[in-house]
């Protein structure tokens, strides 16, 4: 019989939350933040720090991870919260929030990842499956047309992935994707 998974002590938990906050903070704002200073500015141990992820690369990846795990489940928060073409926006609007912490990242995720193939493949069929819930909750409430494809809408939203963090990416960003958002209104 496989032994248990170990649960974390609740301050365990919230110094890894702690760290994966402001890692993710601290990375955007520079792929070479070092490792203590994430720790400092986590208000922890750089002990605590190398406990929950013994390499860069395991913060840096799971800080991506972690960030992908919000978008995710944001997706089904406001489809249970807010009708069908809200939810919908507003999480187009983390979309963009996580394409410029993705921006701030990429540097930092590409010396991490050795595969980035499969750090693709792990972080994008969730996001596009999240989407694929949201218009399929939009479509049943007759917000948007039927049968949209959540990839080609992805595709579609893909310049959220262009706009420059140092500008005005959020105003940009509704621009854009009020725009994708008249393509996917019904007939």
């Amino acid at each position: 019989m496989p032994a248990k998974p170990r649960r974390r002590r609740a301050d365990a938990e919230q110094n890894r939350a702690a760290i994966l906050a402001v890692a993710l903070e601290a990375l955007t704002e520079s792929a070479d933040i070092s490792l203590n200073a994430v720790a400092k500015r986590a208000g922890v141990a750089n002990a605590t720090l190398y406990r929950h992820f013994p390499t860069r690369e395991d913060l840096i990846l799971q800080v991506y991870r972690h960030e992908v795990a919000q978008l995710t489940q944001a997706a089904d928060d406001l489809i249970a919260r807010a009708g069908p073409d809200v939810a919908l926006e507003q999480w187009v609007a983390r979309l963009a929030q996580y394409a410029m912490t993705k921006h701030g990242l990429a540097g930092a995720l590409r010396a991490a990842s050795r595969n980035e193939t499969e750090l693709f493949a792990e972080t994008y069929e969730p996001v596009v499956a999240a989407l694929g819930r949201l218009l399929v909750a939009a479509e049943a409430a007759g917000k948007v047309r039927t049968g949209l494809n959540p990839d080609e809408v992805i595709l579609a939203l893909a310049g959220l992935w262009e706009l420059d963090p140092a500008g005005d990416w959020q105003t940009q960003a509704q621009q854009l994707y009020q725009l994708v958002f008249v393509g996917l209104r019904p007939d």
